[in-house]
């Protein structure tokens, strides 16, 4: 697979390391965001490159909605850009923030955030009232699609479940309870199972941050 023409935000892998590289989650997110969305620190970088050098990590918000006791759960379609992923089951919404989401050679917080309210509306139809916070980050090394990511958990906390799908690779939307979710745990990508596993830690940095 390749994007010849896709810029894509990264910070270097070193800049992780230095301020304590973890596998899988972690909701200490007052360590690590205020570095990788300081502009000195990130840039855009030729998504063909990025896929293939781990000394950089794409940054990538991964949007969970959460309705009461239930989470939306969809099937990525075949159509999907990163086809290591596809027709896997899901409880993130994710993308890359590419160079069109600035006009500056690198990003700031502000417009990193802007850029995951777009992304959301443009794969979902969100009918819902809700409230958006940043609960966690993930890691895993273990993978070839993992080594040269990170994710940024968004919390969507919603007050109904009135959401569908805007984009054709978005596939199956429903929302399912934990227990719904782990029956189908063989089927889930690598980072839903990661937020599947810390769930009550998730929920919690929400409720903290709501205090």
């Amino acid at each position: 697979m390749h994007w010849p023409n896709e810029r894509v935000l990264v910070i270097p892998r070193s800049l992780f390391d230095s301020l304590g590289a973890f596998e899988g989650l972690s909701t200490d997110t007052a360590r690590y965001l205020p570095a990788f969305l300081d502009p000195a620190n990130n840039h855009f970088l030729a998504r063909d490159t990025a896929e293939e050098d781990p000394s950089y990590k794409q940054i990538i918000p991964y949007a969970v909605f959460h309705c009461r006791d239930r989470f939306l759960h969809y099937v990525r379609g075949g159509k999907t850009g990163e086809k290591r992923l596809a027709d896997k089951g899901s409880i993130g919404i994710g993308g890359h923030i590419n160079s069109e989401d600035a006009e500056q050679a690198s990003l700031e917080k502000s417009t990193y955030l802007t850029g995951v309210e777009r992304e959301m509306k443009e794969e979902l139809i969100i009918r819902s009232p809700y409230r958006q916070c940043v609960v966690a980050l993930i890691n895993d090394d273990n993978s070839p699609v993992g080594k040269v990511h990170i994710g940024v958990v968004h919390l969507f906390d919603l007050e109904t479940e009135d959401v569908s799908s805007n984009e054709a690779t978005i596939t199956s939307v429903e929302f399912l309870s934990r227990d719904e979710l782990n029956a189908r745990r063989d089927r889930l990508e690598t980072w839903s199972t990661i937020c599947l596993d810390h769930f009550d830690q998730i929920l919690a940095a929400a409720a903290q941050i709501g205090e």
